[in-house]
């Protein structure tokens, strides 16, 4: 006598196989596709975000500090400072007050990069203060931190270069101060004159003579943070 056929369950295992043979085909052309497609408009908002963060260790020395920064002169016309030295230094407690450096290292800093400038009619320096932080939240937080009243306590400790008209630019001889805000980083400055004069042996205060150094740290910000829309055809991206 023949055994009967099981042919349920031969059936349940072809079905079971076709099933199967199915869904691999879809998720074989959904991940082709996946693969295929352009980065979506949000993709590409988040890679430039990335990229932005990114450009203080990306970028070049000299581009996040240009030999020279155009500002307003005081009688009008434009002026350019001039780059005198970048610190090879990026540590953040050392670029700053210590009140200050607390704020960074709660906020996460990761670097803070310096250079120092002279004006035009070469009687006022200035040090710029690149401070690249994790995120815009850490450095809105962290801005706090630092005189928004045109102080230079707390604020950014000057850079002096050995050999130069800024040999002399000590802690002591700033006389103001600045910082803002955005993106992931902060700008700061802090400004002296060339003569090292400190500034309790100051006379008569004339702020208007460190107005510049405002100008020059907004451009400096503005480069650092303003994003670009990915490029997918460049060699410097990856979509």
């Amino acid at each position: 006598m023949e055994k009967a056929r099981p042919w349920p369950a031969l059936a349940a295992a072809s079905v079971l196989t076709v099933l199967c043979a199915v869904v691999a085909g879809v998720s074989a052309s959904a991940a082709g596709s996946e693969l295929s497609r352009g980065p979506s408009t949000a993709e590409l908002h988040a890679a430039a975000k990335r990229e932005v963060a990114a450009r203080w260790r990306t970028w070049q020395a000299g581009r996040i500090f240009p030999a020279s920064l155009p500002y307003s002169a005081e009688q009008g016309g434009a002026e350019h400072a001039s780059r005198i030295g970048i610190s090879p230094r990026t540590d953040c407690a050392a670029a700053v007050d210590a009140k200050a450096a607390r704020a960074l290292r709660k906020a996460g800093c990761r670097a803070v990069l310096r250079a120092t400038y002279i004006d035009a009619l070469q009687g006022v320096l200035v040090t710029v203060g690149v401070v690249a932080l994790p995120d815009e939240l850490g450095a809105v937080r962290a801005k706090s931190a630092f005189s928004e009243s045109g102080g230079p306590v707390p604020g950014l400790r000057p850079v002096p270069f050995s050999g130069t008209v800024a040999d002399r630019f000590t802690d002591a001889v700033r006389q103001a101060g600045s910082v803002r805000q955005a993106g992931p980083y902060l700008v700061l400055t802090t400004a002296g004159q060339v003569d090292g004069r400190p500034a309790r042996a100051v006379g008569e205060q004339r702020p208007t003579i460190f107005a510049f150094a405002g100008e020059i740290s907004a451009r400096v910000l503005s480069d650092l943070s303003t994003p670009r829309m990915p490029d997918c055809t460049g060699k410097e991206w990856r979509c």
